[in-house]
């Protein structure tokens, strides 16, 4: 899981990407391929 400041550029890289916030951070998470998982905060 990379993380970054922006997370505009990693949600548009695929189109099963969803923004999620999970206790205080941004995840943008994606069930299908998995390694466009990355955080902010």
């Amino acid at each position: 899981m990379k993380i970054r400041n922006s997370l505009k550029s990693a949600k548009t890289r695929d189109k099963n990407c969803v923004v999620v916030r999970r206790k205080g951070r941004v995840f943008v998470i994606n069930k299908r391929n998995p390694r466009y998982k990355v955080r902010q905060g």
